[in-house]
């Protein structure tokens, strides 16, 4: 496989880490709020475990600039990485709401 080639599918990965993870947390969110707790931290651990998976190609990818690399700055590559940050915002959010409905719920509970 060509550099080029190489550097376009972890361009995709990056993508679709982001994606499947910002999928994963809002999933979470909907579960909490059918306060399936268990469901909702099960789905915000796989949305991490995507962040994860991206976390490991966006480290790769800075690694090989640092390294000498010449890495070429693309609209792609600058999409993929705007979709992360969104995706690693929003599942942060997601988790910080789920702590809220979580803490509603129990004081619900005991009034």
């Amino acid at each position: 496989m060509t550099e080029a080639a190489n550097m376009e599918n972890e361009i995709f990965e990056l993508i679709a880490y982001g994606g499947n993870a910002r999928s994963l947390a809002y999933e979470a969110l909907e579960a909490a709020e059918d306060y399936d707790f268990n469901k909702a931290d099960e789905l915000l651990k796989q949305s991490q475990e995507e962040l994860s998976h991206a976390h490991k190609t966006q480290t790769a990818l800075i690694q090989r600039e640092l390294n000498g690399k010449t890495i070429e700055k693309s609209l792609l590559l600058i999409h993929a990485q705007d979709h992360l940050m969104t995706a690693i915002s929003e599942q942060k959010l997601i988790e910080h709401m789920i702590k809220l409905i979580k803490k509603f719920k129990k004081e619900g509970e005991n009034q």
